[in-house]
């Protein structure tokens, strides 16, 4: 049984460039081929096992031949396997789609190819450089700038393509800039025409160097740009200084991580143009033992309260609630507390209505609110909570501050795990390279449990790597173990939740920036 192979452009960098298209075959895909240059958290929409092979290369080393690329994509479609072949930008466009469909073609092994949005579109649109209008110009061509200009065999008519095109975009051309703005002058291109280099373009380093043909090439050397760049040349430039767009935001240039599975919560940063890297230290799964929670289940009418204080606790209690066939039929007559709104949103997905969110995310917030809502006959001055009878479905590990408070205060409360959290089985290489190279600029850690296995998961080097990174954490819990790490923690909310930790990010960075 022959598999099949699709051959999928992942865009130029900006994780929502990838088309819905790309994500569908990405999201089915038992092998991933991937290269260098785009953005490896594409691969974090993969939640199912799956096979990863890094065919990539940088600064001119490979990993893998184009030959070897060709013989496992081969190898893998012959074992029947659904491959998603992942290249940056669109494969057909200077990307070797085209020979890799060839080879696929050749041997009788079915092929699709989804095409990609390409940096040499991308780039210019980030920088706010339109390649067509009507006032500068009305076509363009996209070039290659890595082949020796001074080959006899060279491909390039440069006689027609210096004067006969409005806009000049060239790909990979850092090393050969000299030369090519060189030949565009001799074939008759002005040195005054205005030129763009953008160097990373769509991503939280993107740079961009403007300046005339004929002086380019040393700006690039003055400001030590170096490759992977585009170089636009043409009257559209000059649209720069009225177009530019993702500049003026005010988190743009700034790389967040985040350690925790999936990014929610998080969106306002993007929005505010920050690019978030998902690099997750934990993993959510079912408690080891559903004995506390089905005793539990299995007397559920006994409770006054169920308090969920997570997504992650609403789902798996519920999910353990209908594997022991009771529905939410089975909760009338008990009230429900959500400790934060999203908890809130994610139980009102059941169709339930949330009866109390308190105002403090806190011990002491809750005991509050529950003295206030238990039966005054049955109190006294120290046993506040008498009669009271609670259910908090939560994490295996959790603090015992709320439930050993209730208990001292007279009620009762029952606590079964309905989740853990795991050390997933991941590697820090590029997230090492990222935080060597300066490229992250704040790290965030919603429990300590994510920050200690950031620490075994990066190295013995963690801590030195995040000396230079703004670190926010999301409560007292985990600044305790970032500063016994010997970090320091920049950013802590009054409130434990992820809304007010990314405000507070927002805060920080515009303290920073009027500095």
């Amino acid at each position: 049984m022959k598999g099949k192979v699709y051959i999928v452009g992942a865009g130029p960098g900006d994780i929502g460039l990838l088309t819905v298209k790309g994500l569908k075959c990405l999201q089915t895909a038992e092998v991933v081929v991937y290269d260098f240059h785009l953005n490896a958290q594409i691969l974090n929409y993969i939640d199912h096992d799956a096979e990863f092979i890094y065919a990539g290369k940088r600064g001119g080393q490979h990993t893998m031949t184009q030959d070897e690329i060709n013989r496992t994509l081969l190898e893998k479609a012959r074992e029947g396997k659904r491959i998603c072949r992942l290249k940056g930008g669109d494969p057909f466009v200077f990307g070797r789609g085209g020979e890799e469909a060839e080879i696929l073609a050749k041997e009788g092994i079915e092929f699709e190819i989804v095409p990609g949005i390409s940096s040499a579109v991308a780039a210019p649109a980030y920088a706010g450089i339109p390649l067509t209008h009507r006032k500068y110009s009305s076509s363009f061509a996209v070039v290659p700038g890595y082949e020796d200009v001074t080959k006899k065999d060279n491909f390039i008519d440069w006689t027609r393509l210096a004067t006969g095109v409005g806009t000049i975009v060239f790909l990979m051309t850092v090393k050969n800039i000299d030369e090519v703005c060189k030949k565009l002058i001799e074939n008759g291109r002005s040195a005054e025409t205005p030129v763009a280099v953008v160097r990373w373009g769509t991503r939280a380093d993107q740079t961009t160097l403007v300046g005339k043909l004929g002086n380019i090439s040393q700006r690039v050397k003055d400001k030590v740009i170096k490759p992977p760049a585009v170089m636009v040349v043409g009257d559209v430039v000059k649209l720069r200084d009225t177009l530019k767009w993702i500049e003026k935001k005010p988190l743009f240039g700034q790389r967040i991580l985040v350690t925790r599975e999936h990014t929610y919560g998080f969106e306002p940063l993007e929005e505010m143009g920050a690019e978030v890297m998902e690099f997750s230290t934990i993993k959510i799964v079912p408690a080891q033992d559903w004995s506390e929670l089905d005793k539990a289940i299995d007397n559920i009418e006994s409770y006054d309260w169920i308090t969920l204080t997570s997504g992650n606790g609403v789902k798996f209690f519920f999910q353990r609630l209908f594997e022991r066939e009771r529905d939410i039929r089975d909760l009338k007559g008990i009230k429900i507390c959500a400790v934060g709104s999203k908890t809130a949103s994610a139980i009102k997905k059941f169709g339930i209505k949330v009866d109390l969110i308190p105002k403090e995310f806190n011990a002491e917030g809750l005991i509050e609110v529950f003295v206030q809502s238990t039966d005054s006959r049955t109190q006294t001055p120290d046993k506040k909570l008498r009669g009271l009878k609670i259910l908090l479905p939560r994490a295996e590990v959790a603090r015992e501050v709320f439930p050993d408070e209730v208990r001292k205060l007279g009620g009762e409360i029952d606590v079964p795990p309905v989740y853990r959290t795991i050390k997933p089985e991941i590697h820090g290489k590029r997230l090492q390279r990222f935080l060597k190279e300066g490229k992250i600029s704040i790290a965030t850690f919603t429990s300590a449990a994510t920050f200690n296995n950031f620490l075994d998961i990066t190295g013995k080097n963690a801590s030195s790597l995040l000396k230079d990174v703004m670190i926010a954490v999301i409560g007292p819990v985990t600044a305790e173990a970032v500063v016994k790490a010997g970090l320091k923690v920049s950013i802590m909310p009054k409130e434990a939740t992820i809304d007010a930790m990314v405000q507070e990010i927002i805060k920080c960075v515009a303290r920073k920036q009027t500095r």
